[in-house]
């Protein structure tokens, strides 16, 4: 393989991961806790959209379960994300790990 086939080949890389974190930005995914009750959406960028709570779950003598639901879903959505994330991109890079990039 030739110096010129590796650069032509890093930058078809490079736009294909591009296209990637283009992907990522605006996709969307649902993360949830309590059956349902606790929905979180978040972005492919990690950030997250909105959260809606059942009202069925409302008790206000048991905000610390409301509170605990909310994590569980937030956290549920961020870590479809990564691994969405990272799914994307090793799909690009070919199961390389390139430092900065997931």
């Amino acid at each position: 393989m030739g110096l010129g086939n590796l650069a032509k080949m890093a930058k078809q890389m490079q736009a294909e991961m591009a296209r990637v974190q283009a992907e990522l930005e605006i996709l969307t995914l649902e993360g949830t806790a309590g059956g349902g009750a606790v929905k979180a959406i978040v972005t492919g960028k990690q950030e997250v959209v909105s959260v809606t709570i059942d009202p069925s779950v409302v008790d206000p003598t048991d905000v610390e379960m409301l509170q605990d639901l909310v994590t569980a879903a937030v956290n549920d959505a961020l870590r479809s994300a990564r691994d969405t994330a990272e799914q994307k991109l090793a799909a690009v890079t070919g199961g390389m790990t390139i430092p900065g990039l997931g």
